[in-house]
């Protein structure tokens, strides 16, 4: 069943259109990306589904209902987080206060049940609970952007560029924990420039082109393909 449908959206900024009729689903259960050279619309589509910008037309579904018009706060509450480009962690807060922030849709009662499950998934991040959270390495605020996403519950995880600007091993890393996410019952959305390691944990992958969808499989299915091969895979 689709958890999310996006349905030919067409985003403006100003008189530049951005995306142009954009149709996809991400299916309970699956880990989809969108893949595409930096400014082909990705975390523009992905900015239009949590809310914060606005289709000129077209519709954005999540759980069968429409997305269009609800502020982002209520997207959060009704199930559906991001991870932004760039992490966007309070810098001058630390690290249990981030959390904390994530989780601001919640009821009390959850906040320390929820702390206690990133901290298991996370434990880098028990380690420095206590310290500001501008004083951590990329990789470490990466995992703190994740885990105040999983603070407010998602039943979709979005997730632009999480390996931006990460050295190698901390790629292989953080695409691990998306990995263990997904075994442990999240959905997933995948926004990447590394195509070859968002294709590989994917069940399905789209192309996007200039605002378009131009390509669209299974993660095996866009590897192989001659013209991803070649656009995206060094191939």
């Amino acid at each position: 069943m689709a958890l999310l449908k996006v349905e030919n959206i067409h985003v403006y900024y100003g008189s530049i259109h951005a995306v142009k009729g954009v149709s996809f689903e991400v299916n309970e259960g699956e880990i989809v990306t969108l893949i595409g050279a930096n400014g082909a619309g990705k975390s523009t589509v992905l900015h239009t589904v949590s809310g914060l910008l606005h289709p000129r037309s077209g519709s954005v579904h999540f759980q069968d209902k429409e997305l269009r018009g609800v502020p982002p706060h209520k997207i959060v509450e009704r199930g559906l987080a991001q991870v932004p480009e760039g992490r966007r962690i309070f810098l001058q807060m630390t690290v249990e206060e981030n959390l904390e922030m994530g989780a601001f849709t919640q009821s009390n009662s959850t906040i320390a049940p929820g702390i206690a499950d990133v901290y298991k998934r996370f434990p880098r991040l028990e380690e420095r609970r206590r310290q500001i959270a501008g004083t951590l390495s990329g990789g470490e605020q990466q995992m703190l952007a994740m885990g105040r996403a999983l603070m407010s519950k998602p039943k979709l995880l979005m997730l632009d560029e999480p390996s931006m600007g990460l050295a190698p091993i901390l790629v292989d890393q953080i695409f691990d924990i998306i990995k263990e996410l997904h075994a442990a019952g999240t959905t997933i959305l995948l926004v990447e420039q590394n195509a070859q390691a968002a294709l590989s944990i994917a069940q399905r992958g789209y192309v996007l082109e200039t605002g378009k969808i131009v390509t669209s499989g299974t993660g095996s299915e866009l590897l192989s393909d001659e013209s991803v091969k070649k656009a995206y895979l060094g191939g």
